[in-house]
């Protein structure tokens, strides 16, 4: 039938397929299924949805991976890497097991006395162990750190406060604020949490009202100024000790110079009066000596001249006298005086028999 035909008989004109174009539509509709899977696992889920389209996610280092599923957590824990789970129905979140700091900004407290302060942060160091993920997330949920840390700083900062003076709290125990806080988040994360570990507390120094603020300056100033006072009183003090010290030590030094003259003076005395002692010694050994040479040459000139008092001797003695006399005298008692002589001559010779008759 040509196309006149057709046209005279009414009936339509066949279709004609487009060039190619029914090849496109077949390709296309076995493909899009194939990319929808193909998106499901290989694009990893995202961690901060709940539910996700994907079958593949990670879970990045330093974490670990935990499930829900039906809205009941899984005791399932995953490593880092990529791991598969069921879309729309598991869900998982990544756990930090690893060393984080919590920031906790502007906790508000009043004093003792009434004074109100702020925190404007606290840094809280803590790590949740591995091995207690199931359990603390089973008790207290993936925001654990809001119960014991958040929530925990706020009420230990009011307590510390409220327990203390504003000097206390901005001055004298403002260094242990952090150990204490340490303390009290540490003892109650090991009775109700054990999985928590708090590495330690940053606190920073609080902002005060600054009429309160600038009487604390006028003080701080105040005893800086006293502390002055008493370093130069220090000083002062420790100069005059330095002095009095270089002072002892150098009378020291001199009596000791001193005593060192005199006990070398002393020796030289000592020296000398030994040396006298052993002169004097000598010169009455050496007296005494010629003493007994001279007591002896006497007794033996004694003995001699005893032995010697001879008329015989004496008259010869006489006449050797009066021969040695150069002067002659002449009178008439002359022959009187050598009788004489020789009647001392017999005296003398009866005299001398009579004390050999006595020996």
């Amino acid at each position: 039938m040509d196309a006149h035909q057709r046209q005279r008989e009414g009936v339509p004109p066949p279709r004609q397929p487009p060039a190619g174009g029914g090849d496109f539509s077949a390709i296309f509709t076995v493909l899009l299924p194939f990319l929808a899977i193909a998106a499901m696992i290989i694009l990893p889920a995202a961690s901060t949805t709940k539910h996700s389209f994907s079958i593949l996610h990670q879970v990045p280092e330093g974490h670990v991976g935990v499930y829900w599923r039906g809205g009941a957590l899984l005791n399932i824990i995953t490593e880092p890497g990529f791991h598969l789970k069921l879309p729309l129905i598991t869900h998982f979140e990544p756990i930090q097991v690893t060393l984080q700091t919590d920031l906790v900004r502007d906790i508000p407290c009043g004093t003792k006395g009434g004074v109100m302060t702020n925190f404007e942060k606290i840094e809280v160091v803590n790590r949740l162990h591995k091995d207690y993920v199931y359990d603390t997330l089973r008790n207290y949920g993936v925001q654990y750190d809001n119960t014991w840390i958040y929530d925990k700083i706020h009420h230990e900062i009011n307590q510390f406060c409220s327990a203390h003076s504003l000097q206390q709290v901005y001055i004298d125990m403002f260094d242990q604020i952090d150990e204490k806080m340490k303390d009290a988040l540490q003892a109650d994360c090991t009775r109700y949490a054990p999985g928590i570990e708090i590495i330690s507390v940053r606190v920073t120094k609080p902002t005060i009202p600054d009429s309160i603020r600038r009487n604390f300056e006028q003080m701080e100033e105040e005893r800086t100024k006293v502390l002055i006072a008493v370093e130069k009183q220090r000083v002062s003090e420790k100069e005059a000790e330095t002095h009095k010290k270089i002072a002892i030590s150098e009378a020291e030094k001199y009596a000791h110079v001193s005593k060192i003259q005199m006990e070398q003076k002393l020796m030289e005395k000592d020296s000398a009066r030994k040396q006298e002692e052993i002169s004097n010694t000598m010169y009455l050994a050496r007296e005494k000596s010629l003493a007994d040479a001279d007591y002896y040459r006497t007794m033996k000139e004694a003995e001699a001249n005893k032995l010697k008092l001879t008329p015989q001797f004496l008259e010869l003695k006489f006449i050797e006298a009066i021969a040695n006399n150069s002067k002659i005298y002449f009178g008439n008692k002359l022959p009187n005086m050598v009788l004489e002589q020789r009647l001392l001559g017999n005296y003398l010779q009866d005299m001398v028999g009579k004390g050999n008759s006595e020996d």
